[in-house]
């Protein structure tokens, strides 16, 4: 039986995500930005049978963490709630798709993708040319624009939707600082940055390279080049998830080794009422 984390328990329990951050950095990264039972809406709310730890946003994001034999629990938490996508290890979140009877839902995106893990004293960084600026040097318009196609091209929005809140999500990672651009002859070229970040590791995202200038090799030396300035702040560990056969040989080449597999499960249009 899973029961609700309150401020007085939240200590232990995000000690027990903590021993696995890399399974866990969406619902540290949401805690550390939106506060326990916030009211934003990436604000999360825990559950916990001491093992497992059950998150879910106030918009409805289920992040599951723990073994597949907790997954019944999470789904009897979940019975009646308006439920907009499943993020977390392949072995849980899928877990939980069945156990919530989530299989048949629609949905725009639904991906097992390979998760990484790179000890940063391991990194290597490309050779080449370009240097990284804050994303709040770049071009607005243009970063804009990259932002909608990222929607669009990795998590299945329409161009409307990806439209609609680009702005603010654009304003997000300038408030937090958390995502860079690399230059090539004064022009950018590609987008890296970070999803979330705690003292020990940090969660690359958003990595984004227009098509036409693909294959150049410049979204690995970016994101190498982000890591890079981590590891000199003390960082000593980095995560991510790969798409494509190219995404992945780019993160290899760095020095990420593939440690599981991460499933993105996002529903189409406002989500599913779980036993609706």
């Amino acid at each position: 039986m899973m029961w609700r984390v309150t401020a007085d328990n939240l200590p232990a329990v995000r000690a027990r995500l903590e021993v696995s951050p890399h399974l866990a950095m969406f619902p540290l990264g949401n805690l550390d930005r939106y506060g326990l039972d916030g009211d934003a809406p990436r604000a999360p709310m825990l559950w916990s049978d001491g093992a497992a730890v059950l998150c879910v946003t106030r918009e409805g994001m289920v992040m599951p963490f723990g073994p597949p034999d907790s997954a019944a629990a999470m789904a009897r938490v979940l019975a009646g709630r308006r439920v907009r996508g499943i993020i977390g290890g392949r072995d849980i979140a899928r877990a939980v798709q069945r156990a919530a009877s989530l299989c048949d839902a629609p949905a725009k995106m639904d991906e097992d993708e390979p998760q990484f893990l790179l000890s940063l004293d391991a990194l290597r960084v490309p050779a080449g040319a370009g240097d990284l600026i804050p994303l709040a040097d770049a071009p607005r318009p243009m970063m804009e624009s990259w932002r909608v196609a990222y929607d669009v091209e990795a998590l299945g929005d329409t161009e409307a939707a990806a439209l609609a809140r680009g702005s603010a999500i654009l304003d997000a990672y300038l408030e937090a600082d958390s995502h860079r651009v690399l230059l090539v002859d004064d022009q950018p070229v590609a987008m890296t940055g970070f999803n979330t970040v705690q003292p020990a590791i940090v969660q690359v995202g958003g990595v984004f390279t227009p098509p036409a200038l693909r294959g150049r090799g410049y979204a690995r030396r970016a994101v190498a080049l982000h890591l890079a300035q981590a590891r000199a702040t003390g960082v000593a560990r980095a995560t991510l998830f790969a798409s494509g056969a190219a995404a992945v040989r780019a993160y290899a080449a760095i020095g990420f080794a593939q440690v599981g597999d991460w499933t993105l499960l996002l529903f189409k249009d406002d989500g599913v009422t779980v036993g609706g």
